[in-house]
């Protein structure tokens, strides 16, 4: 019984969340900043796929370059706004372009969250795993800027 009520529990927890707000048909982002990479990204409801420029610093003052690509899911939508700020998690390919990971192929996992600032502007952060064959693993935050536009 103990586990009826709360899967109940959740499950309204959940129903409540969603309720609150929902996500747009369509968004194209402009990303100004990392996150998830200096190009574009286009959202259709609570997918979106992202290709760009992607710097990175796993050591300080060295910066190491990738060309990004992947795919976001987008959920739990926070608020009332027509354009809501939500979190997301990102699987990626990623391609060497300097230093010890040129000409390597890459794959990274995301999570995170994005707030709607203002209009199209938005802020988000994240956390990102980079994993190349023959290297560990590279754990670091993606913070990002972007404006989007919603169709």
């Amino acid at each position: 019984m103990k586990k009826v009520i709360l899967l109940s529990l959740l499950s309204i927890s959940f129903s409540i969340a969603f309720s609150q707000s929902k996500f747009s048909k369509h968004e194209l982002s402009i990303n100004g900043f990392r996150n998830p990479s200096i190009g574009a990204e286009y959202r259709y409801r609570h997918i979106s796929v992202h290709a760009g420029y992607y710097p990175t610093n796993f050591e300080s003052g060295v910066t190491t370059e990738f060309i990004r690509t992947g795919l976001t899911y987008w959920f739990l939508p926070v608020g009332k706004k027509e354009n809501p700020s939500s979190f997301y998690g990102s699987l990626s390919y990623a391609r060497g372009m300097s230093k010890e990971y040129k000409n390597q192929n890459a794959g990274m996992a995301e999570a995170g969250f994005r707030w709607m600032v203002y209009k199209g502007i938005n802020l988000r952060i994240g956390v990102a795993a980079l994993k190349a064959e023959g290297k560990d693993v590279k754990i670091n935050p993606t913070p990002g800027i972007s404006y989007s536009f919603f169709f």
